[in-house]
């Protein structure tokens, strides 16, 4: 019988291999909650209506950004934003003059911390947005991150 078994959970966990290999396992098929419009707007305003159906946020000290002042490759930013607000639920990473500025968006569980980090794509010089969403309002800060290079193609 536990022969079985292992054959069976091999097989099974071949054919979800093969399936992601081939791209029939894509993030925007797997997660239901994919928000394509935001991530494909061309504005930061655009992205913000999308993501949260509204540009109302109140500027906080309470969220920090950690991000290099200036970015020796714009392709590869790394990014860390985390906030003592009570009750986060999201916390969005926007780069406000890239081509599409929404680079991250990130929902919390209940009882997560929060603190997020990833790396974004950076076309030029520009401000670094954190919208953090927390108890129905939206808080913000920004940072200015200088890129050097280009990581969109400049």
């Amino acid at each position: 019988m536990q022969r079985r078994t292992f054959l069976k959970g091999t097989m099974a966990s071949s054919a979800v291999a093969v399936a992601a290999g081939a791209g029939l396992l894509s993030p925007s098929t797997v997660l239901a909650a994919w928000p394509k419009a935001a991530f494909e707007a061309k504005s930061v305003d655009d992205a913000m209506n999308s993501l949260l159906g509204s540009t109302d946020n109140v500027p906080s000290g309470d969220i920090k950004i950690k991000a290099p002042d200036i970015a020796e490759n714009g392709a590869v930013v790394p990014v860390s934003v985390s906030s003592s607000i009570a009750g986060v639920e999201s916390i969005a990473i926007i780069a406000s003059k890239n081509g599409t500025p929404l680079a991250a968006n990130f929902r919390l569980g209940a009882n997560a911390k929060a603190d997020v980090s990833t790396r974004i794509k950076m076309g030029k010089t520009s401000d670094i947005i954190a919208i953090v969403k927390a108890g129905g309002k939206v808080h913000s800060t920004r940072k200015n991150v200088k890129v050097t290079i280009g990581g969109c193609g400049g």
